[in-house]
């Protein structure tokens, strides 16, 4: 083994290589006085922890270590994985802060020029450059959060050279530093401005020019799209969706975020492998997520921020849908990335419990961006990636909110 991990006071972890759904969802593994293996960067052993680091190689004890670490009977889970991004952006949107208060809705200030257009003009204005340094950064507190893996949505750019360039940015992110990027195709996030009264040649310009453009130089393993009051309509996510497929990007919504318009609905129609927000989702919505398997991915600091209603968690959870749980960082609606925050306001407005959000944030997450067979668990075979929390159990982890418990994190057996 290269890196032991002894000493642990308690092991918490789902297991397996899909979503878990229901009452699965709050099944979990919980080894006390565990030890963990690793071998080029994967997980060579997990089990009880042996008297000492050097205990010698059996069936039921680990072999010994190039370097161990003593986890001094601290928690350890898997790392967390953020399954809904919008990581590289130009500028930020603190001024939409007063109008918020003031009472303006997001569609509102999206009417206005502001919301996502604005962030457009900032991002279309922004070398690839700019937009690395800054995401870099970004990036880089997410590990210290615990973050492992994430998802990267374009989608602040909405011309074929600018949503290219986010996604080159987001390309050239993943190889630069430790944290896996999954990056998604996202031109349906608004009509921008240029086209306000082309509607049809926007969506052409979707369909025709970008997906092709992108499907050619590999840059994105999904699309996602924006179906809400006016922005996409239904009929509109269901034929870009479709198209998307033909070029093989796996489809994802965000869906009734705002209003009940249909979109979960158009995420089992299309087979998309998740949809993201359903705040407002209605029953039947609900019913046809757990009719297609399609994962929900939940945004609770999104619906904090902008003190809106949170997602019915236990509805989907009883409905046997998979709920994943992911940060929704961005610069208007979710200017935050510590998915520790998601996790405690998931567990404190969803009313989910401490194991089913350990599920949603790893396992889950790990499986609404098509990666649960190589992370989201601690498992032999799949990627060690560990996060060592200075804390007892994973109830005091959802118990503390507003500071970061993150002890140590280990990404593909790397001490980060």
């Amino acid at each position: 083994m290269e890196l032991l991990l002894n000493n642990i006071g308690l092991l918490a972890t789902s297991t397996g290589t899909a979503a878990k759904k229901g009452a699965l969802q709050r099944e979990i593994t919980l080894i006390p006085n565990a030890a963990i293996g690793i071998r080029d960067g994967k997980i060579a052993y997990v089990g009880s922890a042996p008297a000492s680091a050097t205990a010698p190689a059996s069936a039921t004890a680990p072999p010994t270590a190039a370097k161990t670490i003593d986890c001094s009977g601290k928690l350890v889970t898997p790392g967390l994985v953020d399954a809904h991004t919008h990581l590289v952006f130009g500028g930020w949107r603190q001024n939409e802060l007063i109008l918020k208060q003031e009472g303006k809705s997001y569609l509102d200030i999206l009417k206005s020029g502001g919301g996502i257009l604005s962030t457009v003009k900032c991002t279309r204005a922004a070398s690839e450059a700019e937009l690395f340094d800054k995401s870099m950064a970004h990036l880089s507190e997410m590990l210290k959060l615990g973050v492992t893996t994430c998802e990267a949505k374009s989608g602040y750019g909405l011309s074929t050279a600018d949503e290219i360039k986010q996604l080159r940015v987001i390309k050239a992110l993943d190889k630069a530093q430790a944290i896996d990027i999954v990056p998604t195709f996202m031109g349906a996030h608004a009509i921008p401005d240029e086209y306000k009264e082309n509607r049809a040649g926007y969506i052409s310009l979707l369909i025709n020019e970008m997906l092709p453009a992108i499907a050619n130089e590999k840059l994105a393993k999904f699309c996602d799209i924006f179906c809400e009051t006016s922005v996409f309509t239904p009929e509109e996510s269901g034929c870009i969706l479709n198209a998307a497929k033909k070029y093989g990007m796996t489809p994802k919504i965000h869906a009734d975020e705002i209003d009940p318009i249909g979109g979960a609905q158009i995420a089992a129609d299309v087979s998309a492998i998740s949809a993201e927000h359903l705040i407002n989702a209605s029953d039947e919505g609900i019913k046809a997520l757990a009719e297609k398997d399609v994962i929900a991915v939940l945004l609770p600091a999104t619906s904090f921020y902008l003190n809106k209603p949170y997602a019915r968690a236990r509805a989907m959870i009883e409905a046997d849908i998979a709920v994943a749980i992911a940060t929704d960082f961005n610069p208007g609606s979710s200017p935050g990335l510590n998915m520790q925050l998601a996790m405690n306001i998931a567990c404190l407005k969803y009313n989910m419990t401490p194991a089913e959000v350990l599920t949603a944030a790893t396992l889950n997450s790990a499986a609404a961006i098509n990666r649960a067979e190589a992370c989201g668990s601690i498992e032999v075979g799949k990627q060690a990636d560990i996060v060592i929390w200075d804390a007892p159990d994973i109830e005091y982890i959802l118990y503390r909110y507003g500071s970061n418990l993150v002890r140590t994190v280990i990404k593909n057996g790397i001490i980060m």
